[in-house]
């Protein structure tokens, strides 16, 4: 038998700008989310584009796993 003792998502996402909002204002609209459900996550890095974009390297929590070793 075999199960999965810890788990971990490493995504490249990238923010455009929508409606009114910046991308900054998206990001941290996302973080808020994962805040709020309690998903772990950290970013990994964070580049600005040239049309305002950005780009965000981040590890997050896979449902619920535990993340030891992975967002320490």
């Amino acid at each position: 038998m075999r199960r999965i003792t810890s788990a971990c998502l490493l995504q490249t996402m990238k923010f455009d700008a929508m409606n009114n909002d910046n991308s900054e204002q998206e990001l941290e609209i996302f973080c808020n989310k994962l805040n709020k459900k309690g998903t772990k996550y950290t970013i990994e890095s964070k580049e600005k584009q040239g049309d305002g974009s950005i780009v965000v390297k981040l590890k997050k929590q896979y449902n619920a796993y535990k993340t030891d070793g992975y967002l320490d």
